[in-house]
Parts: structure tokens; sequence; C-alpha cells
């Protein structure tokens, strides 16, 4: 009798230990399809001609979002074209033109300046300079993300020149000429916006009108930013509505 209860007891253990191999089993397929979900939800939809302009004195912590910002181009739709330049002092610095290549674009993004020797006249010549190298003869849309602090001293730092700058209207009116929506992430830079709350401000608020004026979307949390990642997933979901809004 007791060598048939042993028996009988290791039978019930064997049965729930393949039960549960089994149920272990059948719930990695479920999360695993869940998870994918998650990342297709999370893809742009449709291609597109997108420039990505950096701002070469921002923050050196800017230089540990590359990561990402490799992953949000790799993960573009294929026929998308990007572009990578930085803006600096002199000419925007153009490190990749305009290729379907999206492994060698993302290749192409190094890490800021993050110095006032890389500080440009202001952000906004570059972003002109980057919109006259857009064709829109493939039919993408057109988009730049612009990494910036925003702040344009160029013209003194009297209010009106600050919050509606020269330059800035120049790229709003260069961005709807040739139907580019400016999309913007905020990063202080080194010089005055990563110290001074009301410099930042203006910077933002001049980055939120570049975007809003050109059917695109500014990106900002306080005066300071701890990652791009939530940055990242709402710019896919801003784009993805405002295809689909486009058909």
């Amino acid at each position: 009798m007791l060598n048939l209860r042993k028996v009988f007891s290791s039978f019930v253990a064997l049965v729930l230990a393949v039960a549960a191999s089994i149920s272990v089993v059948a719930a990695v397929p479920a999360n695993a399809l869940a998870d994918k979900n998650v990342v297709e939800s999370n893809r742009v939809e449709a291609p597109l001609n997108l420039a990505v302009l950096i701002q070469d004195d921002v923050v050196a912590r800017v230089g540990s979002e590359l990561n990402v910002t490799r992953a949000f181009i790799r993960s573009l739709p294929a026929g998308s074209r990007v572009m990578v330049g930085y803006i600096g002092s002199g000419s925007l610095q153009v490190r990749q033109a305009f290729t379907d290549d999206l492994e060698k674009a993302a290749k192409a993004l190094r890490v800021p300046i993050a110095s006032t020797s890389g500080s440009p006249y202001n952000p906004y010549v570059g972003v002109v300079e980057a919109l006259r190298r857009f064709d829109s003869t493939n039919g993408n849309r057109n988009a730049i993300l612009l990494v910036s602090d925003g702040l344009d001293l160029s013209r003194g730092a009297d209010l009106s020149s600050i919050v509606d700058p020269l330059d800035m209207q120049r790229a709003v009116r260069e961005a709807k000429r040739r139907n580019v929506a400016v999309y913007s992430f905020f990063a202080p830079t080194v010089a005055i916006t990563s110290y001074n709350r009301t410099a930042a401000a203006y910077g933002q608020g001049a980055l939120n009108r570049l975007s809003n004026e050109t059917g695109g979307r500014a990106f900002f949390q306080g005066t300071d930013f701890v990652t791009f990642d939530s940055y990242f997933v709402r710019l896919r979901r801003t784009l993805n509505e405002r295809s689909a809004t486009a058909y």
C-alpha cells in the first residue's frame, strides 16, 4: 500500500509539473505577441523624408540619447530618406545627405561637441539651410527633427527679438513653402539655457511656434530633459495621427 501511495504521489507530481510547463510554454508566445504588437504600434507607418538636425552646443547628456535616435531612424518604413546634420559655428555640417540607406544614416550620428566652440550664430539659420536640401519629388511627407534649445540671441537680448526671432520667421516661411513640418526636441545648451530657466522658457516658446506654424510639434518637459525615449514615443504617435488625417 505504501508503495502504491508513493507511485500515485509521484504520478500526480509529474502531471502537475507537465501541466505547469505547458502553461508556461503557452504563455510565452502570447507575451511575445503582445510585445510585438506594442513595437508595431509604435512604428511610423508612412515613409518620410526626414532631416535630423542637432545643435552642436547642446549639453553632453544629449550624446547618451544617440542610441534611441539611431533606433528611431532604423525603424522608419521602407522608402524613407534621411539626412543627418549638425548646426554649429559656420554653416550647417551635413554628416549624411539624404539617403534611403537607414543604417548608413543612423551611423552618421555623432556625439555633439557640447562646447561654446560649437555654438551657431543661431539655430534657425541652420534650419533654413537644411530646408533648402529637401526634394519632395518622391511623394513622401517632409519633416525635420530639430534637437535644440531654440534660443536666438544673435540680434540682441530685447524681448521682441528673443520671442519672435527674425531667422525663426524665415524658417517658418521656408518650411511652409517647401511643405516641411518641423518637430523639435528641447535640449539645453552649455550656454545660458543650461542654468537660466527664463532663457530656456524663451527658447522653448520659439521652438513651439516654429513647430506649430509648420504643422509639426515641439516636445519638452520643464526646462531640462531626462531622456528622449518618451519624446520618440509621442513623435511616432503624432506622425501616424497626422498621416492618417492627410488621406
